[in-house]
């Protein structure tokens, strides 16, 4: 074997003492497993290769078109347990042969048996690799004239083991001595371990043994003083991954579609089983909790995608492509190292573009409707910012002053400072010199980096709408640059269909225009923690200088998340790493991540994002994202604001978040177990979504605005669920205009409801900043008014009518009135008789009402509000008199 082998074996963590043990000739003999040690399959689990093998029998006409894939593997499996049943007082050992006569007799001919027997023989030769560490000791070991012998169990004879070993990998083994359980009649676990240490002449303290199974490899023959090393296919946490991804590895039921007849599952399991075994160097269990999330999602995701863009461009004659930053530094290696391996001449380079910098050289500054849409898109900007980012100054746009650090919240401001801007020659010259200018400045730098050269301009990226690849195509147009650019995707969306109808290359590599639908959804849905994950380390583009060099805005995250986004990003290239050892080693005869492979991938990403790991999201939820559309909002993947909410919460609740409320919502289900379990339910279709909706006609939580002019407009709803423990959640955003109060029908029917807290997240007077509002204590809701429902004392409210709501006074709390908000609500709910006939709890004493009202009227007018009041109260009292 050549050194580059053996230098990857020692960097394997099992394996280091194994190969300093044969330098130093401290152990006599070498002892090796033969399945899952010294070769593995191409499926996921063993048994997987028999639906492989049914699809090959059926094909050639020694099967009967209605025996299918997953009814040959079960019938295969039942085959060998009859004929170990039959041995009676011989022994559970049997050959293959013997497992084939069990097959019945009208479906497979027993004439051809031997044919029948080559064919599975044929089969597992085919799915059968050589795992390239074990080869590396092995190796080392004939390097040192240290023997090797080989024990196994299996019903495979001398001459079908010869067969399946017969590899270059290996090398000769003629001096090799091989027991069979089959030859002997006993396993591992009962008896052959004795008669391997009586035929090899040595004491069990020489004998240095490496298997995968943890009893008969490891637990059997260290009792009887063997040294072992547990060579794990798979360890625990990885198992949990598989789980989670459907592949029950104890399960007897097959695989399916995953499988495929021609490649299994590509050596996908077991090769991120053996990345991971070969545990990075780390500081933290953060870092190597993002490394392993690397290495075992991402990694191969990324690797076939790179694949993928590789062959793509190789088949179009296409010799360069184009990887936008910030994922373009990793995507470039990726594609690099693939294409490089293939044998492939194409060549990837990163390129400076953003959907930011080429939103403002796009821009049609003359279209109002055009520049409307531009401000949209500016979340939580200030006119301000919109204006510095415009290189205008404010007193350009002198209609704007008095505006200038109000957030671009609703369609009034939208819409004031769209007219603002295009309702002058004057200021349409000057948003047009400065979207030119940066078009200009933008062209300077794809033609400093070469990618106007050529013939075609394919980008690479992770995808979504192909926003960057629109945009540029509407730069070059106006440039007048005769380049249609194309782009090669991870996934797009339902988005990317306006770059289809104008006649751009458009592709996706886990799915294309939002379909497959649930795979798309789930990439699309959550896409925040794919992006950090493969983002390089740096701020994002918000610009170019005049000499078309970038412009970078500041780089969220603290060290602490660099570190483990570098970890992730090192797992991903560890995988690909040891991904390209076998398409290396297989002499171009390795099966390509492509379009076959896509299936098998994208369950391994959907199934990471719809379920994390309590591990991934202590890790990652914390990571800081930024908004990276011209502003400069910066939040965490799980914000800090849905933390608390999480015990109140539902799996049809997290289905209700919108983006701008939490990017990945699996991952507040993946802090608690018991809401994690319930979404998992739902997802599989264990249990029904409307288990968590309340009995009877479903209700809403409803919200109404008042505006400072007296009038009330209808807000959104919200459906009301309850939860795991009986815990209910309402979160509600609107926008308006000089709003002063809102009503909340909080239980939507008859119901005595405990009003955990109410938190309002306010943009008030215009203010840049937003205002946390908070009810949560007996005083805070004693001075609200009840609107036909009855403050019961505490945080008990009693609500009469489904209308029935309680006010939140937002200006006079904020000080100002409101143009948006977030109201989020956490509650418990007693539904009560819609008849209204049961018994009416007493509402609180009139003194703790008196109280709370006092305390509003201070906040709203001070000490001559509380005594305004007082001189109401004393005039009432007087009419009473009367």
């Amino acid at each position: 074997m050549g050194d580059g082998i053996i230098v990857a074996a020692q960097k394997h963590a099992q394996l280091d003492g194994v190969l300093r043990m044969i330098a130093d000739k401290s152990c006599s003999v070498l002892s090796l497993d033969i399945f899952d040690t010294i070769l593995w399959r191409r499926v996921p689990r063993p048994t997987d290769l028999f639906t492989v093998l049914g699809a090959h029998l059926r094909t050639s006409g020694r099967a009967p078109a209605w025996v299918s894939d997953a009814a040959f593997r079960r019938m295969r499996i039942g085959a060998e347990e009859k004929a170990r049943s039959r041995r009676g007082s011989l022994g559970s050992e049997v050959s293959l042969y013997d497992i084939w006569q069990a097959m019945p007799d009208d479906v497979f001919d027993s004439a051809n048996l031997a044919e029948l027997v080559a064919a599975e023989l044929h089969i597992e030769r085919s799915f059968t690799v050589v795992d390239l560490d074990i080869a590396a000791v092995i190796s080392a070991a004939k390097q040192h004239g240290i023997p090797v012998v080989l024990v196994s169990d299996t019903y495979f004879t001398e001459d079908q083991l010869a067969h399946l070993l017969d590899r270059p990998e290996i090398g000769p083994l003629e001096d090799v001595h091989i027991f069979r359980s089959h030859q002997h009649g006993t396993d591992k676990g009962s008896g052959l371990w004795e008669i391997v240490l009586s035929n090899i002449g040595r004491t069990p303290s020489q004998v240095l043994h490496i298997g995968d199974n943890a009893v008969a490899d490891h637990a059997v023959p260290a009792g009887l003083g063997v040294r072992t090393v547990h060579y794990e296919r798979i360890d625990a946490d990885f198992e949990y991954i598989i789980r989670r991804e459907g592949e029950t590895l104890d399960s007897a039921g097959p695989f399916g579609e995953l499988v495929d007849p021609v490649h299994g599952d590509f050596g996908i399991t077991t090769l991120r089983a053996r990345t991971l075994q070969a545990h990075a160097p780390s500081v933290t269990a953060a870092v190597l909790t993002a490394w392993r999330y690397g290495a075992s999602v991402l990694g191969p995701v990324l690797t076939g995608f790179a694949e993928w863009v590789a062959l793509k461009a190789h088949e179009a004659g296409t010799p360069v492509v184009w990887c936008p930053m910030r994922e373009g530094e990793l995507l470039s290696a990726l594609v690099n190292n693939a294409a490089r391996e293939r044998g492939w001449p194409v060549e990837a380079k990163p390129l400076w573009l953003s959907r930011h910098v080429t939103s403002v050289a796009a821009l049609d500054a003359l279209d109002p409707d055009a520049v409307r849409e531009f401000i949209r898109q500016r979340y939580q900007l200030t006119v301000r910012q919109l204006l510095t980012m415009l290189h205008l100054h404010p007193g350009d746009v002198p209609s704007l002053v008095e505006s200038l650090d109000t957030v671009l919240d609703t369609e009034q401001i939208v819409d004031q400072v769209t007219i603002a801007l295009t309702e002058t020659p004057h200021l349409r010259n000057r948003l047009a010199v400065t979207v030119t200018a940066a078009r200009e400045r933008l062209l300077r730098s794809l033609e400093e980096r070469g990618a106007l050269d050529g013939k075609e301009l394919t980008l690479v990226d992770l995808g979504w709408g192909g926003t960057i690849q629109y945009q540029l195509a509407k730069i070059l147009r106006i440039a007048e640059i005769d380049l249609a650019p194309a782009g090669l995707y991870l996934a797009t969306d339902e988005r990317s269909t306006r770059v289809l109808l104008s006649g751009l290359r458009i592709e996706g590599y886990l799915g294309q225009a939002g379909h497959p639908r649930d795979v798309v959804g789930a990439v699309c849905r959550s896409p925040e923690v794919v992006e950090q994950c493969v983002n390089a380390l740096c701020g994002s583009l918000i610009g170019f200088t005049e000499t078309g060099e970038p412009v970078l805005g500041p780089a969220a995250g603290s060290s602490s998340q660099n570190a483990e986004r570098k970890a992730t990003q090192d797992g991903i290239l560890a995988f690909q790493a040891n991904w390209n050892r076998y398409v290396r080693a297989a002499g171009g005869d390795w099966p390509a991540l492509t379009e076959l492979a896509a299936p098998r991938l994208a369950n391994v990403l959907t199934a990471a994002l719809k379920a994390p790991t309590a591990q991934e999201a202590a890790v990652l939820g914390n990571w800081a994202h930024e908004d990276n559309f011209g502003s400069a909002v910066v939040t965490r993947v799980v914000p800090e604001d849905l933390v608390s909410a999480i015990p109140y919460l539902s799996p049809n609740d997290l289905d209700d978040l919108q983006m701008r409320d939490s990017f990945w919502p699996a991952l507040l289900a993946a802090s608690d177990p018991q809401l994690g379990a319930a979404v998992r339910a739902v997802a599989t279709g264990a249990i029904e979504p409307s288990v968590f909706d309340p009995a009877g006609e479903p209700f809403e939580t409803r919200l109404r605005y008042r505006v400072k002019h007296g009038q009330w407009h209808d807000g959104p709803r919200r459906r009301v669920r309850i939860n795991h423990n009986g815990l209910s959640f309402a979160r509600l955003n609107f926008a308006g205009r000089d709003v002063t109060d809102v009503s909340v029908a909080i239980p939507g029917r008859p119901a005595i409801v405990r009003v955990d807290w109410i938190e309002a997240r306010v943009i008030a007077g215009g203010g840049a900043v937003p205002q946390v509002l908070l009810w949560n204590k007996p005083e805070d809701f004693a001075g609200l008014t009840f609107a036909e429902c009855t403050w019961l004392g505490g945080n008990l409210v009693e609500f009469e009518q489904p209308h029935s709501a309680m006010w939140l006074p937002l200006a006079v709390r904020s000080g100002a009135p409101v143009s948006s908000a977030q109201i989020t609500i956490a509650f418990a709910m007693l539904p009560q008789s819609m008849s209204k006939l049961g018994p009416r709890m007493p509402a609180a004493a009139v003194l703790s009402r008196m109280s709370g009202r006092i305390v509003e009227e201070y906040r709203a007018h001070g000490r001559a509000g509380v005594l305004a009041g007082a001189a109401r109260v004393v005039a009432r009292k007087l009419a009473g008199n009367r």
